[in-house]
């Protein structure tokens, strides 16, 4: 199942290890997760559900969810998707709710190190590194964490090239983008960055936010600044259709990162769901793979995503249903068929137009929603804006939100694109480097200027309803 072949990638393995999945032993690579190699291996069923123990493989591939909660080295509820393999690692799958065997001993609150900086950024992806890079320059002594083992965030799986401006990277292949990005972030010697580190909260103590984080699941770490910027990102949409939890059913951004970031095949015969960006793009990366996509099925009555990448799917022999949607998968422990339906103009299923297509893979590209779980625990001020993918903290135009000193950037303010990712993360690292003082006044131009190019590229008929939803936020802040 691994890629040896790639048209724009090239796949380099760390060294050769074994790690020992209920007592097989399984060939791995240094810097890989323990789900990416298990799937290599052709294990799809990782653990099975608490009530009614049906089986569960991979779905976000990014720590969001708990379909890949395993149970490694005898400690249960280990995210496989964000844990990378380690020689002679024990591997077992999980049956429903685990208890941590008593020889265990969890980290202490008082043995957390403490670090300090003046700027606490929340998320590598698009948004934190930007946000990074502009506070950073602004003068700050900044500190990123991130709960992957490498930077970049989606962009390290976006292999199609980006639109826009030069300055914002038009042109350009996001994984080249991730690089160029680290590249500068390396550069600064006011930045320490922190892998494998996930934010479990924030807190408020005097004039200081406090940011307590696990580093490989090991070490408490304690964070102490005067700003913070939650750059965490999305998570997978799910609907709801028959079987929607086998395994062999996943999130977009899941295939995407087996394929285009471990290089590895998620199958060899895949339905996506979802005619937007995501999912044009999605079946034109698993071509390049050598995957046979069966058809892409979408409820509206048109495709969603840009006409060019469109006419490429087409082109290629890919059917795009439109009106149709997925009505269940088939299969015993995983994916083996999927079904679908024609809808009629009241989006209720036409009788006698149901399809069987034989696929081992169903991928879902039907939206993301914020990531807003440690916004919400601080007490940022929460509103529910459709055209903005969900739930979103309220926010003023510097990507303030309601409690003083924290910002936000990226998919977790609103889902958009890596473009307005980067530049809101721009907007919120000037602006917070301005908030406390450090930035002098001539930064207000590029922060104006960054606002002005947002604009611009909101301005298209792709992004007015982006620019709606940020109006329903901002109106709020000015009520």
């Amino acid at each position: 199942m691994r890629l040896n072949e790639h048209p724009v990638l090239r796949f380099e393995h760390g060294r050769e290890i074994t790690i020992y999945f209920e007592g097989r032993p399984i060939r791995a690579y240094e810097g890989e997760t323990i789900a990416t190699a298990l799937h290599a291996a052709g294990i799809r069923v990782l653990n099975y559900s608490p009530n009614e123990k049906r089986p569960r493989g991979l779905f976000c591939a990014i720590g969001k969810c708990s379909s890949c909660l395993m149970v490694v080295n005898g400690i249960p509820n280990v995210r496989t998707c964000i844990t990378l393999v380690e020689d002679g690692m024990r591997i077992e799958r999980q049956h429903g709710r685990a208890k941590l065997p008593r020889e265990a001993k969890p980290p202490e609150f008082r043995d957390a190190k403490v670090v300090t900086a003046d700027i606490v950024i929340i998320g590598g992806g698009p948004a934190g590194l930007m946000a990074a890079i502009h506070a950073a320059d602004a003068g700050a002594r900044v500190v990123l964490l991130d709960e992957n083992h490498m930077l970049g965030g989606q962009l390290v799986k976006q292999t199609h090239k980006f639109f826009g401006k030069r300055e914002q990277f038009a042109g350009v292949r996001g994984v080249e983008i991730a690089r160029i990005l680290e590249e500068e972030l390396k550069k600064r010697e006011n930045i320490e960055i922190f892998l494998e580190t996930s934010a479990v909260g924030i807190f408020q103590e005097g004039d200081e936010k406090l940011v307590l984080a696990v580093r490989k699941n090991r070490e408490l770490l304690e964070f102490r600044g005067r700003a913070i910027v939650v750059a965490t990102g999305a998570m997978e949409k799910m609907i709801p259709f028959e079987n929607n939890d086998l395994p062999g059913i996943y999130g977009a951004g899941a295939i995407q990162t087996l394929m285009n970031t471990y290089g590895v095949k998620p199958g060899d015969r895949v339905l996506i769901v979802g005619a937007g960006n995501v999912g044009l793009i999605l079946a034109y990366q698993l071509i390049q793979a050598g995957v046979e996509v069966k058809a892409i099925v979408e409820a509206m009555p048109k495709v969603g995503g840009y006409f060019v990448h469109a006419a490429k799917v087409r082109r290629l022999g890919v059917p795009i249903l439109t009106r149709h949607t997925i009505l269940r998968a088939e299969g015993k422990e995983k994916v083996e068929r999927a079904v679908v339906a024609q809808l009629d103009e009241n989006w209720q299923v036409t009788p006698g137009t149901e399809k069987t297509f034989e696929v081992d893979v169903i991928a879902l590209a039907v939206g993301l929603r914020p990531s807003i779980e440690l916004l919400h625990q601080v007490g940022c001020q929460i509103k529910y804006v459709r055209e903005l993918g969900g739930h979103v903290a309220v926010r003023d135009e510097w990507m303030e939100t309601t409690v003083r000193g924290i910002f936000i950037a990226g998919d977790s303010a609103g889902i958009e694109e890596a473009t307005t990712a980067m530049l809101e993360g721009k907007i919120a690292g000037i602006a917070a480097a301005l908030r406390l003082g450090i930035a002098n006044e001539s930064w207000v131009k590029g922060l104006e200027t960054a606002q002005r190019d947002l604009d611009e590229f909101r301005s298209g008929p792709f992004g007015r309803h982006i620019a709606d939803g940020i109006r329903k936020i901002l109106a709020e802040v000015r009520a």
